[in-house]
């Protein structure tokens, strides 16, 4: 490696920092032109749903830029919950007390004061719409020419179908995804076809069902969940159900809802893979030989055992530089490696899990300011700062015309775009509402792993857990601080009365019955 002299790198940081100007500059310029020619001092109120004290990422992440481009407007960022006054709080945390943030978002957004734009969760947008606290974008979109094609159908479309009416009320600038990765290698020495975009659950299973084989170190697994060496089914299956809507919880949160039909054929589906031998458990060590780990062992993925994982866009960075090595490692083979679309189910086509939109906007319907709002969302949804941005790691631009591979590579980056969010369910509202809810979700990891041993039928599994949760569910409404125990010690609810069971049991059939028609 050839070493800078220190006048050299001051005149290689020098110039890397006017070319930075100079960008900006030119960002500056052309949003001027392109915004409202009124340079009096304005101000634009940003409301999101929560703060921590110090606005210092969030404007680096949205507003920098837009305030360099426009010195006379200044931006506020009004947060609805500022978490930050808790930090110092002598009394312990309890959830159950804390501000639901999207109830104090609408107080907020219909207050004498009220933000002109806010930044909303995905699963937001509905409630704000149907409430009438958003302003629509189509005539805005309409007025201004504003190129809305550019937008990938993940953010565009999602947005679209989640509002009630099918109208355009919010934007979101960047996107987080996941897809499916495959070792090519794996498939050619197989003699099986390559997976494709848009594939089912079940072709990627019939795929990876052909890909296994193998025993002990030899083990090789068609297809993970994770790229993750010690992951654990209970949890991983939830990229499958995330596209069902499938809840461990009734819409109240205070029943139970897994002694169904449709649980029981995800668990059926999930437990017959991992005993096929398909999809992997978490390692055994103690049955695994004592040698020193390779560099890739803690990934299934890289490690070469499994021949295709999903994992998000970031982990392309790790592929890069697991390939990296293996050039100047002759221990470490190179990765011949694709991606293809999240596989989805026939009941919810084009619906792909671990999709998230973020920065997601929209303008208040009672905005003082609305102008400047909206010439903010078309600035952070435009070219310019999309290509700013577009050198993000982990996170997506929506503008796809600066979604390109990483170094100069060529593999399918539309997987990554084509399937629109499934919705997501707001987990901190079951949080709030029970501090230990994880406790719940113990008993049905612990019901699954008996069906894994054999010591259950899954039926039999669900029906526990449902009669289980409930209690517990009942016992921490009765007691937000509940700690749990073991049945029959102290602290541990009992089991429902039999007319009680007997009714959840038959509520919970008529439900069944009501999703398989």
């Amino acid at each position: 490696m050839k070493l800078l002299s220190r006048k050299s790198k001051l005149t290689r940081t020098v110039a890397v920092s006017m070319a930075s100007v100079l960008s900006l500059s030119a960002l500056a310029a052309c949003s001027q032109g392109e915004a409202q020619t009124d340079n009096t001092e304005r101000v634009l109120r940003i409301g999101t749903l929560q703060g921590y004290g110090d606005d210092e990422w969030f404007r680096s992440q949205f507003t920098e830029l837009f305030e360099f481009a426009n010195p006379n407007i200044k931006i506020e960022i009004v947060p609805a919950v500022d978490s930050s006054m808790y930090r110092y709080s002598s009394e312990p945390y309890d959830p159950s007390k804390q501000p639901d943030p999207m109830e104090e978002l609408k107080k907020m957004m219909q207050g004498d004061n009220p933000p002109d734009l806010v930044m909303m969760e995905f699963n937001n947008l509905s409630e704000l719409v149907n409430e009438n606290l958003l302003m629509p974008l189509d005539p805005l979109i309409t007025a201004d020419k504003f190129d809305t094609s550019k937008i990938v159908p993940t953010v565009l479309d999602g947005i679209k179908e989640s509002s009630p009416d099918g109208k355009l009320y919010a934007l979101a600038p960047l996107f987080s995804s996941s897809a499916l990765f495959y070792n090519k290698k794996m498939f050619q020495d197989a003699g099986v076809a390559f997976p494709t975009d848009n594939m089912t659950w079940d072709q990627v299973f019939d795929l990876g069902r052909q890909l296994s084989g193998g025993e002990g170190e030899n083990q090789k697994y068609g297809f993970s969940f994770t790229t993750y060496q010690g992951g654990d089914s209970f949890y991983e299956m939830q990229m499958y159900t995330q596209p069902l809507q499938l809840s461990y919880y009734d819409q109240t949160g205070d029943k139970m809802a897994v002694d169904s039909d449709s649980w029981e054929n995800v668990w059926k589906k999930i437990v017959d893979l991992r005993k096929q031998k398909i999809i992997p458990g978490p390692p055994n060590w103690e049955a695994q030989p004592m040698k020193e780990p390779g560099p890739f062992d803690w990934d299934n993925f890289l490690s070469g055992r499994t021949a295709m994982a999903i994992s998000s866009y970031y982990y392309i960075n790790e592929l890069i530089n697991a390939n990296k090595t293996a050039e100047t490692n002759d221990k470490l083979d190179p990765i011949d490696w694709d991606v293809v679309t999240l596989p989805t189910h026939p009941e919810a086509p084009g619906i792909g899990g671990q999709i998230y939109l973020q920065g997601m906007m929209g303008i208040n319907a009672k905005a003082q300011n609305d102008k400047d709002a909206w010439e903010f969302m078309k600035f952070v949804n435009g070219d310019d700062w999309a290509r700013l941005k577009s050198r993000s790691q982990g996170t997506l631009v929506s503008n796809k015309e600066y979604l390109q591979p990483k170094e100069g590579m060529s593999y399918n980056i539309g997987a990554f775009y084509q399937l629109k969010p499934a919705p997501i369910q707001d987990e901190m509202e079951m949080y709030r509402k029970y501090p230990n809810i994880y406790m719940v979700q113990s008993i049905g990891q612990q019901k699954f792993q008996e069906v894994l041993d054999g010591k259950k039928e899954v039926r039999q599994a669900l029906k526990e857990w449902q009669t289980e949760g409930d209690a517990m569910l009942q016992q921490m409404r009765e007691d937000p601080n509940f700690q749990g125990g073991n049945w029959g010690e102290p602290g541990m609810p009992e089991p429902l009365p039999i007319d009680t069971e007997a009714k959840a049991e038959e509520a919970a059939t008529e439900e069944a019955v009501e999703v398989t028609e």
